[in-house]
């Protein structure tokens, strides 16, 4: 005990002058553990403010001590180390060691690793590999593009894409990094990559990338684009959310390159997500459209951007009657588009129609939503209509878990789920929605996107089949991929079903129907 006190007020003092007796009982230690522990301890604390003799010592002859000298340089940022360690790295050949060397330096973050990053690009060892390529993009290394995009590529090809390995995800990270016309182009070219990991890596990278994507997003859209590539640009676009963005998709559909209904749906979807007043003429547009889906996303739209001209506009709509306005009402309803609802309530007519729908709802949620607005509205009339809603009933239901990075979708989910009766639970990603699995939710069916952010419907549906319990429920996967490639990765991944992008209520209502 006396010997670990003395240990350790040399530690907290970090007395240099006790160096060497330090050193001499770290290469021939006591053999008591507690001891020796503290000696490392020791040595770490007077070394941690002595870069002179920490750099002096990564040459050791002791593996040990140049071990704990290399982490010190890295961990304290001693940039008079970086000669040597890059030295020692060019001449390394205990895997282990080069390592700790590449991680020093990768802490450090010196330019002057620069080459040993480079020359490590096709290290064999995967670890050692990742982090070089991680560096060369942290450092702006415009010159280690071609590698990078070779990585990618390569894991693109026949019989290497139904695995994303570290490197090609660390590679477009890099890229991104790096943010080089030449680099932010190439990511671009990959939106649709046959990995569903690496598309969701490139989709967040182009996200956090931010406005300096969108000229590169902007050349996907043309009359003989790739359906798929539009749609996942449309989304990149929505999530960056920046005003020039929107310019982007109005001119596409200024041009009429805005065909395909699943690239139609995307579109207005990321018109809503940017929410300006620039985008409501389009919005009131998209509501002339006959898909229902597109529809909740327009009405999501604009329900945060309210105002007398898209009041009148929809009263127009609601007011000329027939299966238009019915499916307006009900989007309203789905979308719980509040604001909307609380303007059009003043409208006599209209807002018996939209109250009546309401009511008609199965889903709980919905009728807790509009209560509250009720309740918020105030007056006689308020009242007598949350006297008509629903009381919550305690009835065990089903249950259904729908997992989309669209809130119109998941709007849809539920509307589709409650009336066939399931109790939904809804998910913006893959991750959200395993979340309730490890809360030790029970589920009858699950339904779920292919491309999500944070967690993508693969990766979901791998972890799901993975959980007792799980193994054989019922999984539908909407997409709107034409690739069969990705289906057979799917299918092979543990989904059940598919449904088909764009689809009808009655289509999934049957699919369900069929499965539980």
């Amino acid at each position: 005990m006396d010997k670990i006190t003395i240990l350790n007020d040399i530690a907290t003092n970090r007395d240099a002058a006790e160096l060497e007796g330090l050193l001499e009982l770290f290469n021939n230690p006591l053999g008591d553990t507690s001891v020796d522990y503290m000696v490392v301890t020791a040595l770490n604390g007077v070394l941690s403010t002595d870069e002179k003799n920490v750099v002096d010592l990564l040459e050791s002859e002791n593996t040990k001590l140049k071990t704990l000298c290399i982490r010190l340089s890295g961990e304290f940022g001693f940039k008079s180390a970086v000669p040597v360690l890059v030295r020692m790295a060019q001449g390394e050949k205990d895997s282990d060691l080069l390592f700790e060397e590449m991680t020093a330096l990768s802490r450090i973050g010196d330019p002057e690793a620069l080459s040993v990053f480079r020359a490590n690009l096709d290290n064999g060892e995967d670890l050692v590999r990742a982090l070089c390529i991680e560096m060369v993009g942290e450092l702006g290394d415009t010159d280690s593009i071609p590698q990078l995009k070779k990585i990618i590529e390569i894991n693109n090809e026949d019989g290497n894409y139904e695995v994303c390995d570290l490197t090609t995800w660390k590679a477009v990270e890099a890229l991104a990094f790096i943010k080089s016309d030449e680099a932010l182009s190439f990511i671009v070219e990959n939106l649709h990559h046959r990995n569903p990991t690496v598309r969701r890596v490139v989709t967040d990278s182009l996200v956090d990338t931010g406005e300096d994507s969108l000229k590169f997003l902007k050349k996907v859209f043309s009359a003989d684009a790739n359906v798929d590539d539009m749609i996942l640009s449309a989304n990149v676009i929505g999530f960056i959310g920046e005003k020039s963005g929107l310019d982007i998709l109005m001119d596409a559909l200024d041009k009429g390159f805005i065909k395909d209904p699943n690239v139609k749906y995307a579109v207005y979807e990321a018109l809503g997500r940017i929410g300006t007043m620039k985008g409501v003429i389009r919005l009131m547009d998209g509501l002339e459209e006959d898909d229902e889906l597109i529809m909740i996303a327009c009405v999501s739209g604009l329900d945060s951007l309210i105002n007398p001209g898209v009041v009148k506009k929809l009263v127009e709509l609601i007011g000329s009657g027939g299966s238009r306005a019915g499916k307006i009402i009900r989007a309203i309803v789905t979308a719980k588009a509040l604001n909307i609802f609380e303007q059009l309530y003043a409208e006599e007519k209209i807002g018996r129609f939209v109250m009546n729908a309401v009511v008609a709802s199965k889903d709980s949620e919905i009728h807790s939503a509009f209560r509250g607005k009720l309740l918020e509205i105030g007056g006689d009339n308020s009242t007598k209509d949350i006297e008509r809603l629903p009381e919550e009933t305690q009835d065990v239901l089903r249950k259904a878990l729908a997992a989309d990075d669209s809130k119109s979708m998941l709007a849809l989910y539920r509307s589709i789920l409650t009336g066939v009766g399931f109790e939904p639970c809804v998910a913006e990603n893959g991750q959200v929605a395993y979340e309730f699995v490890e809360q030790g939710e029970e589920f009858d069916i699950i339904i779920t996107d292919m491309n999500m952010p944070v967690m993508d419907g693969m990766e979901l549906v791998s972890k799901l089949r993975n959980t007792p319990g799980f193994e054989d429920k019922p999984i539908i996967m909407v997409t709107t991929e034409s690739e069969s490639s990705q289906r057979d990765l799917a299918a092979k991944t543990g989904v059940t079903a598919f449904i088909t992008k764009p689809f009808t209520p009655e289509q999934l209502r049957a699919k369900i129907a069929e499965l539980v």
